[in-house]
C-alpha cells in the first residue's frame, strides 16, 4: 500500500493551517463528490472506491514529509507537529463501484473534521475522476459490442503507469473481460490476453514461418495477426495453412487478428475464406483505433468480427478526457445538528445541493429504473404510498409513481476512519455493473442525443435549497 499523503494540492495544506489557527478545523464538515452535467456524460459508471479506501487507510505524514514541508517555510512548528499525528477519523458514504450514476448525484460523501476532510479532497477526486471516466467509456464500448468480448489493450498509450494500471481496472468494471496489461492482471485478478506483434512476423524469413513457429509454441491458443503484409492475399491464406496443420494434429485454432484497413470489408472476406477452408469456428479479432462509434458503424456494415481489442481510445478517455468531478462542502455539523451549506453561482450548473444526502433509485413495476431521487439522509420513502417527483428546474414537470420500488444507492463505507465495507472482487463488480446498466431503457444509453434520465430532489431538499438561495441573496 503506497503512502499518498502528499498527493494533494498545496492550498489544502494552507487551508488546514488556517483552520487550525482559527479553531475551526475540529468542526465536522460534509463534503460531496459529484460531476456536473454535459452531453458526453449522460451517465457514468462509478469506479475507484476501493482505491479511495486504501488511500485513506494509508494516510500518514512521514518524517521525510514533515522535513520537506518545513523546508518550504510556509508552515510553523505547531502545524507541522499536528501533522505528525494526523489520522483520518471521519466517515465515508458512497455508491458501490459499477453503479450507473448521473450528474449532481453524490458519488461519495466525506463526513469528517474539516482539518481532515480538506486534505483528502485532491486524491479522492484524482482517483474517482479517472477510474469513473474510464469505466464509463468501457461501458459504452461494451454495450455497443453487444456481448462480444472486449480486451483492454491500452497500457502503452496510457498517460503514465498509474493511468495504465488503474485504467485497466476501471475498464473491467465497465465490462471488458481481459487485458494485455500483465501487471494489472496480477494485481487485480484479471485474465491476461495477447497474441504477437507485427515485429514478430517480420523477424522471420516469411510470414508462414512466423505463424508456424507461433502455432508450434501455442497450439491451443493460436491467434495469428494477419495484416503485416497483405491481409487477404498473404495473411489469411498463411493462417489457413497453419490452421490446417493444427487441425491435423487434433488442435483447435483460436482465429485471426486484423489490426488495420477496412475492418468491415476485410472481416467479411476473411470470414468467407476461413469458412471455405473448413475453419468455421475460427474467430476474427479486430483492433486498431477502435471505440464505441467505430463498433456501431461496423455493426451497420455487417462486419464479421467476434471480439475487439481496444487501446488508445479507451485508456485515455479520448473524446472526453476529464469527468469533471468536484468536491463541495454541503454542511457543517455543530451541536448535533447540520448547518446546510450551498455554493451560489451566476452559472446555474455550478449551484450545489446542500445538506447530508443519499440517493434513491426508483423502479417501475416492470423492474426498470425510471428516476433517481436525491433526498436528505433522514428521509424515508414509504413504498405503500404514491410518490410524486418533479424536475427541480422545470417544477411543473411532475411524475407520480403508484406501483414502484426503491433502492438506496448510498452506503456507509468507513466509520471513524475504519472500513466497514469489503470491496467485491473485480469480476463481481463487472457483473454488477452490467446488470445495473441493463436496468435502464436503451433510450438513456444512446451514443447520440440520449434521453435525459430524471434526477430530482425530494421536497425537503428542494425547499432547503430554495430557502438558502433566498437567504444568501438577501444578505
Amino acid at each position: 500500500m503506497r503512502n499518498l499523503t502528499l498527493l494533494t494540492d498545496f492550498y489544502q495544506l494552507t487551508m488546514m493551517n488556517t483552520y487550525m489557527r482559527s479553531n475551526t478545523g475540529g468542526k465536522r464538515g460534509i463534503f460531496d463528490v459529484f460531476f456536473r452535467g454535459k452531453a458526453e456524460t449522460s451517465y457514468s459508471i462509478a469506479a475507484g472506491l476501493e482505491q479511495v479506501i486504501e488511500y485513506i487507510q494509508g494516510l500518514k505524514f512521514t518524517d521525510g514529509d514533515i522535513e520537506y514541508l518545513k523546508g518550504l517555510g510556509a508552515f510553523d512548528g505547531e502545524f507541522l507537529e499536528a501533522l505528525k499525528s494526523f489520522k483520518f477519523t471521519g466517515d465515508i458514504y458512497a455508491v458501490e463501484e459499477g453503479t450507473p450514476i448521473f450528474p449532481y448525484e453524490p458519488i461519495l460523501t466525506v463526513v469528517a473534521p474539516i482539518f481532515e476532510a480538506q486534505l483528502v479532497e485532491t486524491a479522492i477526486l484524482n482517483i474517482i475522476n479517472h477510474q469513473t471516466l474510464i469505466a464509463t467509456k468501457a461501458a459504452k464500448i461494451n454495450r455497443v459490442a453487444a456481448g462480444k468480448d472486449v480486451v483492454e489493450f491500452g497500457l502503452r498509450r496510457a498517460q503514465g503507469p498509474d493511468a495504465g494500471i488503474y485504467g485497466t481496472r476501471a475498464s473491467v468494471i465497465g465490462g471488458c473481460m481481459s487485458t494485455s496489461n500483465v501487471y494489472a492482471a496480477k494485481l487485480f485478478g484479471i485474465t491476461p490476453k495477447g497474441t504477437h506483434a507485427h515485429s514478430f512476423v517480420m523477424s522471420f524469413a516469411s510470414e508462414y514461418e512466423a505463424f508456424m513457429k507461433y502455432a508450434e509454441m501455442y497450439p491451443d491458443k493460436c491467434l495469428l495477426l494477419v495484416d503485416t503484409y497483405d491481409t487477404l492475399r498473404s495473411g489469411v491464406p498463411n493462417a489457413i495453412k497453419v490452421f490446417d496443420y493444427l487441425k491435423g494434429i487434433g488442435k483447435k485454432p483460436v482465429g485471426i487478428r486484423i489490426d488495420s484497413g477496412d475492418l468491415a470489408y476485410l472481416s467479411q472476406k476473411a470470414r468467407e475464406m476461413l469458412d471455405a477452408a473448413g475453419h468455421t469456428e475460427a474467430t476474427i479479432f479486430a483492433s486498431g483505433d477502435i471505440d464505441e462509434n467505430v463498433i456501431a458503424s461496423l455493426n451497420t456494415q455487417n462486419a464479421k468480427i467476434d471480439a475487439y481489442g481496444i487501446g488508445t481510445k479507451l485508456i485515455t478517455g479520448y473524446d472526453n478526457p476529464s469527468l469533471g468531478g468536484v468536491y463541495k462542502l454541503a454542511g457543517i455539523i455543530e451541536n448535533g445538528g447540520i448547518i446546510p451549506k450551498m455554493k451560489i453561482s451566476n452559472t446555474k450548473e455550478k449551484l450545489t445541493n446542500p445538506g447530508f444526502k443519499k440517493i434513491y433509485r426508483i423502479y417501475g413495476k416492470n423492474g426498470m429504473a425510471e428516476a433517481d431521487l436525491i433526498a436528505l439522509f433522514d428521509e424515508e420513502i414509504d413504498e405503500s404510498k404514491p410518490l410524486t417527483i418533479f424536475d427541480p428546474e422545470l417544477t411543473w414537470q411532475k411524475k407520480t409513481f403508484t406501483e414502484y420500488s426503491v433502492r438506496t444507492l448510498t452506503k456507509k463505507i468507513m466509520e471513524n476512519g475504519k472500513p466497514i465495507y469489503v470491496s467485491p472482487k473485480i469480476y463481481d463488480i463487472r457483473s454488477y455493473s452490467i446488470k445495473a446498466l441493463a436496468e435502464f431503457d436503451d433510450a438513456y444509453k444512446r451514443l447520440q442525443n440520449p434521453h435525459i434520465y430524471k434526477v430530482d430532489l425530494s421536497d425537503k431538499l428542494y425547499d432547503l435549497r430554495k430557502g438558502l438561495i433566498s437567504e444568501y441573496l438577501n444578505l
